[in-house]
């Protein structure tokens, strides 16, 4: 299959190309400068050059290919207006013809009452309430001929980077402790970069209108804490702060770190045969990996 790719120089788009080309597929990522180029060619994949908003390039990235993946983002407040607008311009350039899989997240369930499924209510935090209208607005497609799936990714870690990285790895090693809000009991959700990879790879043969949870374990926040000292080279190093406080040194996003969720991913693994190779996320975590 020929696959077109947003975010493809980004953290989790590397290893979605390594995936995708696993499995055989050929590849073209929307690159925005000379050195997305490089990565994504070093990976195996063509490049289109481009920005998220320039929604010619990605509708002819799409009409080109027989799948898209839409991984790519920006921050800020028009962030939501970017990925609606991209999303549907690759969705009319993909027509009819194949599938185009696009990143949900699941911060916008907020808190669970213990573990629960895709059918769940929804209540986000303020950083992410934008995702409930483009997701709603992508997956209606379905009834026009379009072909949208939607992937929920856990909070994503491995090969020491992503958000876990950059939220308390490096502030731990600079501060001297790992910082949590409350006491940690509340739990998260984590996968694998490169678990998460293989499941928008399989993804790309679902039902159209399917959405999927990609977690692989959901964790107290303390016992990933203790990992994470660990891996900033303060063991047992672990400090309680408020939300408040949280929400000084982070910025919104804190609310998102304070969700006490747990997830569950059997409709990935019963529809798509997705198995998380990585089912021991602390021990990775402490580990650097």
């Amino acid at each position: 299959m020929k696959v077109f790719l947003t975010g493809g120089s980004g953290y989790l788009g590397r290893a979605t190309i390594e995936s995708l080309r696993r499995h055989g597929h050929e590849v073209t990522a929307l690159a925005r400068s000379a050195r997305a180029v490089e990565t994504v060619t070093a990976l195996g994949a063509k490049a289109a050059v481009g920005h998220l908003t320039d929604l010619d390039v990605l509708r002819a990235g799409a009409a080109a290919a027989d799948g898209v993946i839409h991984l790519g983002a920006v921050n800020g407040e028009e962030a939501a207006a970017i990925d609606l607008a991209a999303a549907e311009a690759m969705l009319d350039g993909l027509g009819e013809r194949g599938p185009y899989v696009h990143t949900g997240g699941v911060w916008i369930y907020g808190d669970t009452d213990g573990v629960v499924d895709e059918g769940a209510a929804t209540n986000p935090p303020a950083i992410t309430a934008w995702r409930l209208e483009n997701e709603a607005r992508v997956l209606a497609t379905a009834a026009n001929g379009s072909h949208p799936v939607v992937v929920m990714p856990g909070l994503v870690y491995g090969r020491s980077a992503g958000l876990i990285e950059a939220f308390f790895v490096e502030p731990a090693r600079a501060a001297g402790a790992v910082r949590i809000i409350g006491d940690g009991s509340n739990h998260t959700t984590l996968v694998h970069v490169d678990d998460i990879a293989e499941l928008y790879v399989l993804a790309l043969g679902a039902p159209a209108g399917a959405v999927y949870f990609g977690v692989a374990q959901n964790l107290p926040f303390a016992e990933i804490a203790s990992a994470l000292a660990l891996a900033a080279g303060h063991a047992g190093k672990v400090e309680q702060i408020s939300l408040e406080q949280a929400l000084e040194q982070m910025g919104p996003i804190a609310e998102a770190y304070a969700l006490d969720q747990q997830l569950s991913s059997s409709r990935a693994h019963s529809e798509l045969g997705w198995t998380p190779a990585h089912q021991d996320a602390a021990a990775d975590l402490a580990a650097g990996r």
